[in-house]
């Protein structure tokens, strides 16, 4: 048994995690982290990080499937699946190498474990809860802190009284994805936000039978309905079949496939075989056996409730990212993790987190990116407002990298010409997307961003373009 003592306990390592302790190492803070599984969390080992990997050999092999169009010859290409999840695996491990290098630089102990929190105060009447870690060893550590940051993340949501959970063979969450037993011939999809239409468009290049079924109305349903629409149309193109305003009313197994039973807005019902199902139904808090209850920590729909300091309402006690509800991303947990230590800190222009200024990124193909407010949410907040569009087809980066599907769109207050909101989709657009973060966190209105020069060519000409169609000065279309 270890007694630690510091000035601050993070339970769990995710992106929130480890970045909340390296800020706090930097700001002379003693640092404790506690992780049950493995340094980055979800994110780095099964979630954001690996998915790529997968999401990138897709769209090699996409690629070397119209290698004809570029001139070049790839006969009797293929894949070898193993290989393929072995690659994302060893990406995974690479990255959380790096995060144990990250904590021994910033010299944050790392205690594996789970743990638990226990009423009175640890570091006398002024301190956090008491921090009891069970270890991977068998023994039970104590954290001694003047605070406490949760972290411990979120998981996929299931619905078990209509078959919606994994049973480790036919029907999948995120996790069993990324390391699937066989390239199956036929693949539904419950869920058709970011996570359900990654791995829809990853098991969709590799030649999967894709269904895809959505509850509302149509897919992607938190970006832009314009985005959304033209999304649909190149999913489609791709071959996958998507049912919106239809729920999942059964699923069940047999012995080689799942049987989901499919009922659209009509009341018309439909039977849906596949090989293999994943589950994509949103995420929920893990919350559980942390001692919660017993400390009075509000929890609201599996997520603990902060103010906009991260505080939970328990002397000490904070939270941040997934666990405390959406946006669930990555950039945000950290972002979050960065603002809770330096206002623990006293730092000075520390600012409660502006959920407008958080990008969002779909790695589907077409790539899907957005910032802050939607067409129709600009309309329901009041603004009158200015929309200016560009297709790539119009830009000549795009037609040279064979990629002519997609589209920038800006949305601008009228009266102060604000860039109220970015979408895009299209090749790139998840890198592109910044440029508009950026613009918004700076303020910028249409005269900054119609007055920045873009570099000729690239992709980035495009967003140039979108704003000076907003004002009817577009150049290229």
């Amino acid at each position: 048994m270890t007694n630690h003592t510091c000035d601050l306990a993070i339970i769990g390592s995710g992106p929130g995690g480890y970045v909340a302790a390296i800020r706090a190492s930097q700001l002379g803070m003693k640092v404790v982290i506690v992780e049950r599984d493995a340094l980055g969390g979800v994110c780095l080992n099964w979630g954001c990080i690996p998915t790529k990997a997968l999401l990138r050999t897709a769209e090699f092999y996409t690629n070397m499937k119209h290698a004809a169009e570029f001139g070049l010859k790839a006969d009797n290409i293929g894949f070898d699946l193993d290989a393929i999840v072995k690659r994302s695996r060893g990406v995974s491990a690479r990255m959380e190498k790096g995060i144990g290098f990250l904590m021994k630089k910033n010299k944050v102990t790392v205690v594996e474990g789970t743990a638990r929190l226990e009423k009175g105060a640890s570091s006398g009447k002024e301190g956090a809860p008491l921090v009891k870690v069970k270890t991977k060893a068998g023994g039970e550590d104590t954290v001694t802190a003047k605070h406490v940051i949760l972290a411990t993340g979120a998981r996929a949501r299931t619905i078990p009284q209509i078959g919606l959970e994994p049973d480790g063979k036919f029907i999948w969450t995120a996790h069993e994805a990324m390391i699937p037993d066989i390239m199956p011939k036929s693949l539904l999809v419950i869920g058709s936000g970011a996570i359900g239409i990654e791995f829809a468009s990853f098991y969709n290049a590799l030649g999967a039978d894709v269904t895809v079924v959505e509850m509302l109305d149509r897919v992607l349903p938190a970006e832009d309905a314009e985005i959304s629409k033209l999304a649909e149309k190149q999913f489609k193109k791709q071959g996958m079949k998507i049912i919106t305003s239809a729920s999942v009313e059964k699923l069940e197994t047999g012995k080689s496939a799942a049987k989901a039973t499919i009922k659209t807005k009509d009341g018309k019902t439909q039977e849906i075989k596949a090989e293999r199902v994943v589950l994509a139904v949103g995420i929920v808090g893990n919350t559980e056996n942390l001692g919660l209850e017993a400390l009075g920590v509000k929890v609201d729909r599996t997520h603990v409730v902060v103010n906009e300091w991260l505080e939970t309402g328990v002397k000490g006690l904070y939270a941040i990212g997934d666990l405390c509800g959406p946006p669930w991303l990555a950039h945000k947990a950290s972002h979050e993790g960065v603002i809770c230590v330096e206002k623990i800190a006293g730092e000075k222009n520390v600012h409660p987190l502006n959920t407008s200024l958080i990008p969002g990124c779909t790695y589907c193909n077409p790539q899907v990116a957005s910032i802050g407010l939607t067409e129709a949410k600009a309309k329901e907040a009041g603004y009158k407002i200015k929309v200016g569009r560009f297709p790539f087809v119009g830009n000549g980066k795009a037609i040279a990298l064979g990629e002519p599907e997609g589209m920038v769109k800006t949305i601008f207050d009228e009266k102060t010409g604000e860039l109220l909101g970015a979408h895009m989709i299209g090749a790139e657009v998840t890198e592109l997307i910044q440029g508009f973060g950026i613009a918004k966190t700076l303020e910028a209105v249409e005269e900054d961003l119609m007055h920045t020069i873009f570099p000729h060519p690239t992709l980035s000409e495009m967003m140039h373009e979108s704003v000076l169609d907003a004002y009817g000065r577009v150049v290229h279309t």
